[in-house]
């Protein structure tokens, strides 16, 4: 951590009289924050809002069932029922989503009611709710999108930043966070790459392909960090490492033969975090970077300590500095294999 984040950090935000509420409450991410937030912040309340009843109780029966944990069944997509559980919520982190990319091909105003309209719900509840933050969670695939998932995420992106014009006289802020492939989670292709090794042949669609990396865990304290230190109208990219896919495979199944299928439609050989155009308005700092609002018609004297970046700059998965070979490839994955032999890792 860099000393600006630091002494941004040592402000010392509250949580211990917080109350949260997480959407997609009962995915991956949503999971992993209540455990980590449990066990390092203690909140005062943490609400896990999702719409099946299912995974809530397979949650609470898994152990999350602390006297400071409200489950509430809802979709994003009815406002009404997000104001409800918005009463008295002084945070919202947005982490519902369709993110599966062949789900939301095949089903596209599914996935623009639930990213883009949903989303929208969210923005409008928080403010009738008068919820102080709102972080929302984004993906390197909103950045020059290349299939309708990242097409939403775009729109779903600058419905969370501009929505800031309309709370400006209020005390409502909302910001981004747009990350990478984050291991071992739903819809991951470790699990799928786990499975495959059974038979013996493990499929991938290029081998020249390249994808940004982080952990649950990481993705999890970044996302806290940005919660800390928010203003309103930014988008935070962690610095984070790249790994070959194929090079993945090869960590995961290293005797397995691996068959090139063909890029799918929809899908891009690179992943960017920051595109050349954004990098002209954004900062860098230690650990991440910085895109800052294009206007700040809610505040006009927010600073943001940071190094400018040079013309042209771009964050890719393929010219990024910082990469993972295989022996640290198998550090994020060890976690999953011991998952996927007990029987409980979720494909």
């Amino acid at each position: 951590m860099s000393n600006i984040e630091r002494r941004v950090s040592e402000k010392h935000m509250d949580w211990k009289n917080q109350v949260i509420l997480i959407t997609g409450g009962t995915g991956s991410f949503g999971k992993k924050f209540t455990e980590i937030m449990l066990k390092e912040k203690q909140p005062k309340k943490i609400i896990i809002f999702s719409r099946d009843e299912l995974k809530q109780h397979e949650m609470q029966v898994a152990g999350f069932n602390q006297s400071n944990l409200r489950y509430f069944i809802g979709d994003i997509r009815d406002r009404e029922r997000l104001t409800r559980a918005m009463h008295g919520v002084d945070i919202v982190v947005h982490a519902a989503a369709l993110k599966q990319v062949p789900a939301c091909e095949y089903n596209p105003m599914e996935a623009v009611k639930t990213n883009i309209i949903g989303t929208s719900n969210v923005l409008e509840a928080a403010l009738d709710a008068g919820v102080k933050k709102v972080l929302a969670l984004s993906t390197d695939k909103a950045v020059s999108p290349a299939n309708l998932y990242g097409g939403t995420k775009l729109v779903a992106e600058k419905l969370v930043i501009q929505s800031n014009n309309y709370a400006a006289g209020s005390s409502t802020r909302y910001a981004c966070v747009r990350y990478g492939n984050v291991v071992g989670s739903r819809g991951s292709v470790v699990p799928l790459f786990l499975k495959q090794r059974a038979s013996g042949k493990i499929t991938i669609t290029d081998d020249r392909m390249t994808r940004f990396w982080l952990s649950l865990e990481q993705g999890v304290h970044f996302v806290i960090h940005c919660i800390e230190e928010m203003q309103g109208g930014e988008v935070f990219v962690p610095k984070i490492p790249s790994t070959k896919v194929i090079d993945l495979a090869r960590a995961i199944a290293p005797e397995a033969q691996i068959d090139i299928i063909g890029i799918r439609p929809g899908e891009k050989l690179h992943e960017d975090l920051l595109s050349d155009d954004e990098a002209r308005n954004a900062v860098e700092r230690e650990t991440m970077f910085i895109i800052k609002p294009p206007e700040t018609l809610w505040k006009r004297d927010m600073q943001y300590e940071g190094k400018p970046l040079p013309e042209g700059f771009s964050y890719t998965s393929d010219t990024n500095t910082e990469w993972l070979d295989i022996e640290g490839i198998k550090k994020y994955i060890t976690p999953f294999e011991d998952l996927y032999k007990a029987g409980k890792l979720e494909g």
